[in-house]
């Protein structure tokens, strides 16, 4: 089975080897028709602790690094 790749905007990077990705997807609401837009947070390992808050990076699945971190920031 494939990994799936995400791609969205860092919004807290402070914690060590940790960063916080906020992905935002637009679908099309199956009866009215409307443009929604829905957005969710992800915790992902970053490995060289070198990222910044605002930057866009992909991320994509791998093993529990723990608890919440399930996604690896994709270099």
């Amino acid at each position: 089975m494939t990994k799936k790749i995400l791609k969205g905007k860092i919004t807290s990077a402070k914690n060590k080897k940790t960063v916080v990705v906020e992905v935002t997807r637009k679908y099309r609401h199956p009866f009215y028709g409307k443009v929604i837009t829905r957005s969710k947070k992800y915790h992902a390992h970053d490995e060289s602790d070198k990222l910044k808050e605002g930057q866009i990076v992909k991320i994509i699945e791998c093993k529990p690094y723990s608890k919440k971190k399930t996604w690896q920031v994709k270099t």
